[in-house]
């Protein structure tokens, strides 16, 4: 018996929620990301990390506040813990990827290539380890076509979105770069669920074993909304970030190259002193000449 699916069962309450936090795990990753580029490299690795958890967490958030709004007719739904919380694993280790890769090699056409690509399958991989962690009486289906055309979306969404990452400098361009990111997030997950479908089998009573929905949204709220709370007070209350100034060390860098430079150049230009050359070095004495007999 093919069972009847409403993915809306709240209306536009969980779409809207679900793009919200779509969208503040896209902001915090990009600014964090643009972070990393402006700091010395001992610092570079935290700064990805912390983007990558955040975009990981407001992804995963994001479904799972939008599998609240899906039901079918009569049908209890519950979901295993270990696989629901599996895929938040999936979803950091495979954004992580992307994002140190084109953290680390820049916004080439190969680094945001495979960045993107290994970004993109993460999401897709999170959203379908989250639909197999689902417990009902019944056979959920796919339609290769929407499983395609998600995974295509996921790749682009991605792809754009390390770019935005790397090229983006001013906090209004980040926000308008996280608000199509979650744009298209949230469309990827969507367009999956238009071709998914529910063969119920036998009958429809009793506990398929899980837990429910509003079992697991206390605890699947709790951890990565703190995490993103956190992540968002860090980039905040980061002056750089805010103001958009290149980082001390940066500027220290610099400084030093630019001393070091006129220091070398200075060590070529020697001038004669009574018959001789007095030679300028870098903190190193010119050697006395042993005196002559006349």
């Amino acid at each position: 018996m093919q069972g009847t699916v409403d993915g809306f069962s709240y209306g536009l309450v969980t779409p809207v929620v679900a793009y919200l936090m779509a969208c503040l795990g896209g902001a915090l990753g990009l600014r964090c990301t643009t972070r990393s580029l402006l700091v010395a490299n001992t610092w570079r690795a935290g700064w990805l990390a912390l983007g990558s958890a955040a975009i990981g967490s407001g992804i995963w958030t994001m479904h799972f506040i939008a599998m609240m709004g899906f039901s079918v007719e009569r049908v209890p739904i519950h979901y295993d813990m270990a696989t629901t919380f599996a895929s938040l694993g999936v979803a950091i280790v495979m954004v992580g990827v992307g994002v140190f890769i084109v953290g680390y090699r820049g916004a080439t056409g190969p680094a945001l290539f495979t960045g993107g690509t290994i970004t993109g399958l993460g999401v897709a991989t999170m959203h379908y380890l989250g639909m197999a962690g689902m417990r009902l009486h019944g056979t959920i289906q796919y339609n290769i076509v929407t499983v395609v055309a998600s995974v295509v979306i996921a790749m682009v969404a991605a792809t754009l979105a390390l770019w935005a990452a790397v090229q983006v400098r001013g906090i209004l361009w980040s926000l308008g770069a996280s608000l199509v990111m979650g744009l298209a997030v949230s469309g990827m997950h969507y367009m999956a669920m238009t071709g998914v479908s529910v063969h119920v089998q036998g009958s429809v009573t009793g506990n398929p074993g899980g837990d429910t929905a509003a079992g697991i949204i206390a605890p699947m709220m709790i951890g990565p909304l703190c995490f993103l709370l956190l992540a968002g007070v860090v980039v905040m209350f980061d002056p750089l970030m805010v103001m958009g100034r290149p980082d001390w060390r940066d500027a220290q860098e610099a400084a030093d190259i630019r001393s070091d430079a006129a220091a070398i150049h200075a060590t070529h230009r020697s001038r004669p002193i009574q018959g001789r050359r007095v030679r300028r070095s870098l903190g190193r004495p010119e050697p006395r000449r042993a005196p002559q007999d006349w």
